[in-house]
């Protein structure tokens, strides 16, 4: 988490790297999901915020593990900070409207909608799934989780979206990070920042990825809302 403000930004305007989440629909469309990909084996969503992917994933007998720097907190603290979050960033959304496309969603109104969905479900599954570490508390780039431990890592609207704050070397970092916890396939969605722009980085993170000896690709993906936000970063291992 940080404190540190967008200053001179034409985009969406927050002071934090907000908690909230999507649905398990959503993910379908963001990742470009679909049964043969979610049944290879045990999937990481990380950071997952408060999205009920692993929720529902959970009840279609998926094995999907969610990953969160705020999963040391209570239930309770979880849901007040995620309604703090929705309210501070939609107070500032008409602003940045401009930025957006409405072909997955309607209105404002059913995008704020989903994300109370999400976090009604992720908060009813939360307290079980912690015990039975469906949900762990850990913080990139550093994870708890032994090397090539998921099939398919999915990390969205974390990684290039926040890259007014989130330094080149932490991105590196992350991407390393997710690699080596992942035997499969990686995919990080969007590619763009809070002003809807390219990550101005991208080359690099590229560059580093095949130095590394990774394969990566910018792929298309079946969603928009960001103008422009309609790719994914798919790394194969």
């Amino acid at each position: 988490m940080t404190s540190q403000r967008i200053m001179h930004n034409s985009g969406l305007d927050i002071d934090r790297i907000a908690f909230f989440g999507r649905t398990y629909t959503e993910y379908l469309s963001m990742f470009d999901l679909d049964g043969s990909v979610l049944k290879r084996g045990r999937i990481l969503d990380c950071p997952a915020g408060a999205s009920s992917f692993a929720a529902e994933a959970h009840q279609l007998g998926l094995d999907v593990t969610a990953c969160d720097i705020m999963y040391n907190h209570s239930v309770n603290e979880l849901i007040e900070k995620s309604k703090k979050d929705i309210q501070h960033v939609f107070e500032k959304f008409d602003e940045a409207e401009h930025l957006y496309v409405w072909d997955y969603y309607r209105n404002k109104e059913d995008v704020i909608a989903l994300r109370k969905k999400a976090l009604k479900l992720f908060s009813e599954d939360f307290p079980a799934g912690f015990k039975e570490k469906r949900y762990i508390h850990g913080e990139l780039p550093h994870l708890p989780f032994p090397d090539k431990s998921f099939s398919l890592v999915l990390s969205g609207n974390f990684l290039f979206l926040y890259g007014d704050r989130l330094d080149l070397d932490f991105h590196k970092a992350c991407m390393k990070e997710l690699v080596r916890v992942c035997s499969g396939e990686v995919r990080i969605f969007p590619l763009v920042g809070l002003d809807a722009k390219p990550y101005p980085y991208l080359d690099e993170i590229l560059s580093f990825l095949d130095f590394a000896g990774v394969k990566s690709e910018i792929v298309k993906a079946p969603f928009e809302f960001q103008k422009g936000a309609n790719q994914m970063l798919k790394i194969s291992l």
